[in-house]
């Protein structure tokens, strides 16, 4: 499949069709490969494609949709999920992506160099389908990670009472250092400004960090994605302290869905969000969200 790609960025390099290519190159080792751009051949030895490209590409084309021409990107089908999603929300421009849709069969994990198994979200995904492309590369016989429910991990702390639930978030999230790479990794963090850009929210600042500021920093970030949030897991993928992030995530997609209805963000660019639009026939009342459990 890598060299298939390769194939399809140099050959809409080189008629002009694309101006760069979006991609994945190689690292200082086999296990991080890291996003880049190509504009010449040259370049494109760098490209590299397999089970360590995990990285969720559709963020990158908010910037890449300000520069000229197209961009030729390559997209796992989870990720055409984000890029829906940020076209919806008018932060890419569909007209200048050339988007290569390509097959996954789950990326994997790494700690100290070595694989641990697969990433979370591939164990649960469901997103098996590009849902936006202008040309394939996938192999028909792709086996995939075995799947376990979506909701398993928010079944199970929801099963907590309140100081149980408690005493877990405050376990997970008192590990957050405040490097910010959630935010900088999350496709759905694209705020030009971000309120939490403040020398008072800094690494150094992390010893005088109050339990409630290190706990409302992910409950609001997680405020700020609900009803936008994929559940691409950058997140969780990114977070040196190993925090449930996707779990956080997922907790309000399952009310989202309970709450307004079945819903997944990124599954067309057009279809409002539950929290962006009202129906009166089927929206919840505040009431039964103050009665829930």
């Amino acid at each position: 499949m890598q060299e298939r790609m390769k194939a399809e960025a140099l050959r809409q390099l080189s008629d002009g069709s694309v101006q760069r290519v979006l991609g994945w190159k190689k690292g200082d080792f086999e296990a991080n490969p890291e996003p880049a751009f190509f504009y010449t051949e040259a370049e494109l030895d760098e490209l590299v494609y397999n089970k360590y490209c995990a990285t969720n590409l559709s963020g990158y084309m908010v910037e890449a949709g300000k520069k000229d021409g197209v961009t030729l990107v390559f997209l796992k089908p989870c990720d055409t999920y984000s890029f829906n999603q940020l076209t919806k929300e008018h932060r890419v421009d569909r007209a200048k992506a050339h988007i290569v849709g390509v097959g996954c069969a789950g990326n994997v994990k790494v700690y100290e160099m070595q694989d641990v198994g697969y990433l979370e979200r591939c164990l649960s995904c469901e997103k098996l389908e590009h849902k936006v492309f202008d040309s394939l590369i996938v192999d028909e016989d792709i086996e995939r990670p075995g799947t376990q429910g979506r909701f398993a991990g928010v079944l199970e702390v929801e099963g907590m009472n309140a100081a149980e639930r408690f005493a877990f978030w405050q376990g997970e999230l008192s590990k957050c250092i405040r490097c910010n790479a959630c935010r900088n990794a999350c496709p759905a963090c694209n705020c030009k400004k971000c309120v939490f850009d403040s020398n008072k929210f800094d690494t150094a600042q992390k010893a005088n960090v109050t339990q409630f500021e290190e706990q409302m920093f992910h409950i609001i970030r997680a405020y700020h994605v609900a009803g936008r949030c994929t559940d691409c897991g950058e997140c969780a993928r990114v977070c040196p302290q190993n925090i449930q992030l996707q779990l956080l995530n997922r907790k309000f997609i399952k009310d989202i869905n309970e709450l307004y209805g079945e819903f997944q963000a990124g599954e067309d660019a057009e279809t409002p969000g539950p929290l962006t639009a009202f129906n009166a026939d089927a929206d919840a009342e505040p009431s039964i969200v103050h009665t829930r459990g």
